[in-house]
């Protein structure tokens, strides 16, 4: 290749405990804990949604999430919910197996963006790119990036795995799948960044979560503030599954998604897509989500609100529900 490539070894790398974090354990709320309160008429619909999915139907309830619903302290509701089975696939990008894996091993994450990338120093952090070999060994096992991570947090007893996602996922049998970008995250910035088995975990990690979709009829798809990975990495998992049940003379159509964001649409109607003039358009949640893969009997939902006020709102109301129904 006649093109220079950036000498990895060059980085100056600093262990975790010089980092500023502005995020830490207590970040993380139990079932008792108060909550800042939030309401939406639409929300029973959903949590009836889920509970019936699962006690009804044995249908995929899978959760798609950004990075901020760990950073702001869902982590045990949405475990809750995974030892009700409840929920039966989390779903989130490298930042989201990021934080988690932080929050496991030192109980704190999240560096200032501001600070560090003056100084040249942005996620250039020892313990951190400690993920590149867990994924490497990972892949050598057969496994997903998730599975990967989730098993290094469980197996080797680090300090918070018990309000880790990923790790308690691994010790339940529960699938929590990563999908990547490269150069999205900064773990990817190290020396010991294996493209090949990054791509190789994220890959198999897809393919377990075109499983998933296969058992969607009936079933439910939560979104909660991915606004490029959830509704693409969904959309063509979705195309996946449809294909195969197409030639099994069987239907993916009844299902129910439902976006939680925090993008305004104003007059609350996202039956289809906004037109290409409109620049909502190119909001990937509510052209694929909301609106295209629900439009051959489907049902779809938008909720406006903080991923700390939302999570927690819905996890509660869905745990209620359940247990009046025993």
């Amino acid at each position: 290749m006649p093109f220079e490539k950036f000498d990895r070894s060059r980085l100056e790398i600093f262990p975790l405990e010089q980092r500023v974090h502005d995020v830490d354990i207590s970040v993380v709320k139990s079932l008792d804990d108060p909550v800042p309160p939030f309401s939406h008429p639409e929300l029973p619909a959903i949590a009836r949604d889920v509970v019936a999915a699962r006690r009804e139907h044995d249908a995929t309830v899978l959760m798609m999430y950004g990075a901020h619903v760990i950073r702001t302290g869902n982590g045990l509701h949405m475990i809750e919910l995974m030892k009700r089975g409840l929920v039966t696939h989390f779903a989130t990008n490298g930042a989201g197996s990021i934080h988690d894996y932080e929050l496991a091993l030192i109980g704190r994450t999240c560096e200032s963006v501001a600070k560090y990338i003056s100084m040249g120093q942005f996620g250039l952090w020892t313990e951190t790119g400690r993920l590149n070999d867990i994924i490497k060994e990972g892949v050598r096992d057969g496994l997903g990036w998730g599975e990967a991570v989730g098993r290094y947090i469980w197996e080797e007893k680090l300090p918070n795995r018990e309000k880790s996602v990923l790790g308690m996922g691994y010790h339940l049998g529960v699938p929590c799948t990563v999908h990547i970008g490269v150069g999205n995250d900064i773990i990817h910035e190290h020396p010991n960044c294996d493209g090949a088995a990054m791509g190789e975990a994220s890959y198999n990690d897809f393919l377990i979560y075109a499983q998933s979709v296969t058992k969607l009829e009936h079933g439910v798809f939560l979104n909660f503030g991915s606004a490029v990975a959830g509704p693409e990495v969904y959309l063509k998992a979705l195309a996946m599954a449809r294909n195969v049940a197409r030639q099994e003379g069987r239907q993916i159509a009844h299902f129910t998604t439902a976006v939680f964001d925090l993008l305004e649409i104003e007059n609350g109607d996202f039956s289809a897509a906004p037109p290409k003039s409109d620049p909502r358009y190119y909001f990937r949640p509510w052209k694929t989500i909301l609106a295209r893969t629900v439009a051959d009997g489907g049902v779809s939902h938008y909720i406006r609100g903080e991923h700390q006020r939302t999570v927690p709102a819905l996890a509660r109301m869905i745990l209620e529900l359940d247990s009046a129904g025993k």
